[in-house]
């Protein structure tokens, strides 16, 4: 035998690992693989959360954007609504100030049909007046400009309207001045 023929038996030998080696070397690649695995599915875990964050995010920002247009359009005309009241406020006037006399009557009857048209048009795009009197007084629809005893009323009762209040879509557009029923003071029975 040659020395080329001796050699490649001792190469082949070096070459082939013992039992423990090859134990040891395919231990290291499972266990890695596990904790590659467990890597994995923890980020995938991560992911998944973050996808159904990002979709409830998406879907609150389209539900606040669809409330947002709904309000613009709802509320749009409130300036124009607020700003037309006095009109409405000055046709009560003028109503009220007419003489009892049979010259003004068609005039009082036109200033009447033309309030009542005004407060048609108004209610229509939901302008709706507050007349609270007779009702308890509510501070978040009423502004009371006095306080007067009254023995006959419950305290805190509206007595009386100066100017009424208006809403638009049930948002105050402007409170309603009133006059407040207040409790009598208490008389001493000793003096």
């Amino acid at each position: 035998m040659s020395d080329q023929e001796n050699s490649a038996p001792e190469a082949e030998n070096a070459e082939l690992e013992t039992p423990e080696q090859t134990l040891e070397g395919t231990v290291e690649p499972a266990a890695e693989e596990a904790s590659q695995g467990e890597a994995l599915l923890a980020e995938n875990a991560q992911l998944k959360d973050d996808l159904i964050r990002a979709k409830a995010d998406v879907q609150n920002v389209r539900r606040r954007a669809e409330q947002d247009v709904e309000k613009a359009h709802k509320f749009s005309t409130e300036k124009f609504a607020r700003e037309l009241l006095s009109v409405v406020d000055n046709l009560e006037r003028a109503m009220a100030s007419c003489p009892e006399e049979e010259v003004v009557k068609p005039f009082l009857e036109g200033v009447e049909m033309t309030q009542k048209s005004f407060l048609d048009t108004l209610k229509k795009f939901s302008v709706e007046a507050i007349d609270p009197e007779g009702h308890p007084f509510d501070p978040t629809l009423h502004q009371a400009i006095s306080m007067v005893e009254a023995p006959d009323a419950e305290p805190n009762t509206v007595l009386n309207v100066v100017q009424k209040g208006y809403t638009n879509h049930g948002r105050l557009l402007r409170p309603a001045m009133v006059v407040v029923s207040k409790a009598a003071p208490k008389v001493d029975e000793k003096a």
